[in-house]
């Protein structure tokens, strides 16, 4: 593919390296380092000028830097008469921070959508937004792209009896995300309404829907303490569940999560691998990981190429 630089953030290099690999290209040289006074330092280490810049750079660890790295980038490669610059981010960072939920709350979400078109971001591509209405943050083109269709191809492959199963959303949240594939798994789905005291901590649970002597499917956009989902789970098993999967776009697993998940009732966490996976595998060995670097690498290649990427809202590619 002629014109075409893609480059990576410290944040996931691995990512960068597979969808380099599925588009037969070269990650683009850059050096990224910090200052001994914290300060980031981004050097683009080839010419950028009348290219599609690609910025890869996800929205976990040390989530400021990591913005704050890719704003730099994204700006240097501008700066240096790139002529389109897109910044490819899996997982969006401070996408939760989308309304105001109480008085005198940010909303940073709007913050880092203003950040980023500053820099000098033309477009936007990022995975499962947990609320989709972020896209209407950016004055510039985003592509949410959906990691469902992957998602059920997993399900398909690996859970044997799959059309006995339910679909479970561990909130009103995410019921469309969940009614959307129990229509296309052409099974039920059921739903859990819960009551939070404060971020991060749940009071009750109640489950819509029956799930006796099912293999129970909680599917969300992201797993991050995991109180949620591992109360929810239990609480399945209380209802009858033979058999309780988890999926999570993105597995985040910060705090007590992997503890957490070790002691659960889950048969497995299968997560994708927008935020580097690796290290929680080897800590709990319930987390298996799909790869989604083809979906991110088809997108990057038919937005170069000015084809449509609606394709992949419904379809893996191959």
């Amino acid at each position: 593919m002629p014109n075409i630089k893609v480059f990576s953030g410290s944040s996931h290099r691995d990512l960068t390296q597979r969808i380099c690999e599925r588009l037969q290209l070269d990650v683009s040289k850059a050096s990224l380092k910090k200052f001994s006074n914290r300060e980031t330092n981004v050097e683009i280490g080839e010419s950028v000028r009348g290219e599609d810049v690609y910025i890869i750079q996800t929205g976990c660890g040390e989530i400021n830097d990591h913005l704050m790295e890719l704003l730099i980038m994204i700006n240097a490669c501008k700066i240096a008469s790139a002529s389109r610059v897109a910044a490819v981010i899996p997982c969006f960072p401070y996408a939760r921070q989308d309304k105001k939920d109480k008085s005198r709350a940010p909303i940073t979400s709007k913050l880092v959508a203003n950040m980023l078109s500053v820099a000098g971001a033309d477009h936007i591509i990022t995975m499962d937004l947990h609320a989709s209405q972020i896209q209407g943050f950016f004055d510039i083109p985003v592509d949410n792209l959906y990691a469902e269709p992957a998602i059920l191809k997993y399900i398909k492959e690996s859970i044997a009896d799959w059309r006995q199963s339910v679909i479970v959303s561990p909130d009103a949240g995410g019921a469309k995300r969940v009614t959307s594939i129990a229509d296309r798994l052409n099974v039920d789905f059921a739903l859990i309404h819960k009551e939070r005291k404060r971020a991060n901590e749940v009071e009750n649970m109640t489950l819509v829907g029956d799930v006796t002597d099912k293999i129970a499917i909680l599917v969300d956009d992201m797993a991050d303490t995991c109180g949620t989902i591992c109360l929810a789970a239990d609480k399945l098993v209380e209802a009858g569940a033979k058999k309780v999967y988890a999926f999570c776009v993105h597995g985040i697993f910060s705090g007590p999560a992997i503890t957490r998940l070790n002691n659960s009732v889950f048969e497995a966490i299968v997560v994708t691998n927008t935020i580097p996976q690796e290290e929680n595998m080897k800590k709990c060995p319930k987390i298996q990981c799909i790869d989604i670097s083809m979906i991110l690498a088809e997108a990057i290649r038919r937005t170069h190429n000015g084809e449509s990427v609606s394709y992949l809202f419904s379809n893996v590619p191959m």
